[in-house]
């Protein structure tokens, strides 16, 4: 099997994660105002985008190739795009992948600035969807010691 290397895509390189996308028949798309993480082995077989918000960081667009699923690819590419924030990322998914996250640290119903639980209101008109948070990992001066 071939080693991974999870990196932010440079931006000359993000017409790829679109393309990626496309190649599944993804309806996700890059998201200009983000940084775009990617999984690749010869070619990319994971993406994710996560951008900007008031007071944090949203997560979207998580695919992983269905070929690569299940081998650990979506939980290595979120710790290295979370790696180093310094305030909360937050994602929308199908209450079926709560355990998922969870399983990667984040929390159900999260506190969230309003533009973020308007957002996941007008989401969830139209399907089934909650709120995850992963809070940045704060160590104290006690804790290096």
């Amino acid at each position: 099997m071939h080693s991974t290397h999870y990196a932010q895509l440079d931006e000359p390189l993000w017409p790829l994660m679109n393309k990626f996308y496309r190649a599944h028949q993804s309806s996700m798309k890059a998201v200009r105002d983000a940084q775009l993480w990617v999984a690749r082995r010869d070619e990319i077989i994971a993406a994710l985008c996560l951008r900007p918000v008031s007071g944090g960081h949203w997560l979207t667009g998580l695919f992983v190739d269905p070929a690569c699923r299940e081998q650990g690819v979506a939980a290595a590419l979120i710790a290295e795009a979370v790696k180093g924030l310094e305030l909360p990322v937050w994602l929308f998914c199908h209450p079926d992948l709560r355990g998922f996250y969870e399983r990667r640290g984040f929390t159900f119903d999260p506190p969230m600035p309003y533009a973020m639980v308007e957002r996941l209101s007008r989401y969830a008109r139209s399907k089934p969807m909650i709120a995850m948070g992963l809070e940045p990992l704060v160590r104290s001066t006690a804790d290096n010691v």
